[in-house]
């Protein structure tokens, strides 16, 4: 089955799009791609999507709106990745988060009554995490004529899961090893990551067959870099180029460690995270620090870089069963040969390269997750890790729109 994957990640930067050729049963799949891109939003729906997500007030008229806008360019994403291609049989589309609010502890005199197996809880009265994707899949079904999965999520947080990350169960499946553990360190607006141990079973198997699977979020990834950039030049550059301005600098431990002392790092798995805590309030805060310290632009972008990696090593050493012979980068940061020059310094002996050199394009892995979990929706595989997500079960991620 050919399938078009679609996301849009926390650093709101643009569609990736893959197209990509599936073939297998239940979880023993191959993946093949070919033609990934990623289309830009307008600029005026990306600052719309970024106020958004900073908790610009809207009316439900403009949330209707703005929910189709992005469906609008996903359905063109969807029409152009496949334009040499013939038609697909299927999108999956995670949409674009613009709200994640994780399950929390549940106060000690909550008189709400929860069932014995209840796995996370929460202070308020709903015991629940709530996480908004927009881009609605009806629509993007109707504008491309191709049958459309989309709200992923939601399945996981009605099993009390924290909906994310949805990424490991493809890992598993499509980046074991026989005989290296591996993590795949997923850097986009927010990093996450899916720890493997060594896999002697066939390739493909269920990944529910070994318990030792583990992942979670693991902090900010590009978005405080991105926001920096932006910031510090004064609006005319979005990212730091190969992380070539952060290079130029001189990282501040002493305050990378008081950034770190944040209970988010302390927190055990399952958990996730997103704009809501590592976003423009943030941002501003790290901007307090750096100008108490007085940090240089570059010394601080050094800095907000530092924070990336060492929160990624931070998470390893305190939740993994041991370090792994392999940590595999994709995303937006796989390209920031700075960032990657840093997690290895600071993961060695661990061998830090990106999932390019395993054979997963490494710019849309995550695309290519969406589609194989759209694939696995249609014939009833369920898609979520509940050891990763904390869901109590696992489920059927997806809703579907045909196309008519």
């Amino acid at each position: 089955m050919q399938v078009i994957g679609l996301i849009s990640g926390t650093s709101v930067d643009g569609i990736d799009a893959a197209l990509v050729d599936i073939t297998g049963d239940g979880t023993a799949i191959s993946v093949e791609l070919l033609s990934g891109a990623t289309y830009p939003y307008p600029a005026s729906l990306r600052s719309h999507i970024l106020d958004v997500c900073a908790g610009k007030p809207l009316s439900m008229a403009e949330f209707a709106e703005l929910d189709d806008a992005i469906a609008h360019q996903f359905a063109q994403a969807a029409l152009q990745i496949q334009a040499t291609h013939p038609t697909a049989t299927l999108i999956g589309s995670h949409g674009q988060t613009v709200f994640h609010k994780p399950p929390q502890p549940i106060s000690a005199d909550s008189s709400l009554p929860l069932p014995a197996t209840q796995k996370q809880a929460t202070s308020s009265p709903f015991p629940l995490g709530y996480s908004l994707q927009l881009g609605r899949g009806a629509l993007i079904a109707n504008l491309t004529g191709i049958s459309t999965i989309s709200n992923f999520r939601a399945a996981d947080i009605a099993a009390g899961g924290q909906g994310a990350p949805l990424v490991s169960p493809i890992d598993a499946c499509l980046l074991g090893h026989p005989t290296l553990s591996r993590c795949i360190q997923n850097i986009g607006g927010i990093g996450n990551v899916t720890y493997l141990p060594a896999q002697p079973q066939r390739h493909g198997q269920s990944p529910s067959s070994s318990s030792q699977i583990a992942g979670w979020d693991t902090g900010p990834g590009n978005a405080l870099l991105d926001l920096a950039v932006h910031q510090l030049s004064g609006g005319t550059q979005s990212y730091d180029q190969d992380g070539n301005w952060a290079a130029s600098g001189t990282p501040d431990q002493s305050l990378v460690a008081h950034w770190l002392q944040h209970d988010f790092f302390h927190q055990p798995p399952p958990k996730s995270t997103g704009r809501e805590l590592f976003g423009q309030a943030y941002w501003d805060q790290c901007a307090l620090d750096a100008t108490a310290a007085t940090l240089s632009s570059a010394d601080l972008l050094a800095t907000l870089t530092e924070l990336t990696a060492a929160a990624i090593a931070h998470s390893y050493h305190k939740f993994l069963p041991q370090m792994p012979d392999q940590v595999l980068v994709c995303g937006g940061g796989s390209r920031n040969r700075y960032l990657m020059q840093r997690l290895q310094a600071l993961l060695s002996p661990s061998a830090v390269l990106t999932t390019d050199d395993a054979g997963l394009n490494a710019d849309f892995k995550e695309a290519i997750a969406f589609a194989v979990l759209a694939y696995w929706r249609v014939h009833g595989v369920p898609g979520n890790l509940p050891e990763v997500t904390g869901a109590q079960q696992p489920a059927l991620l997806g809703e579907i729109y045909t196309a008519g």
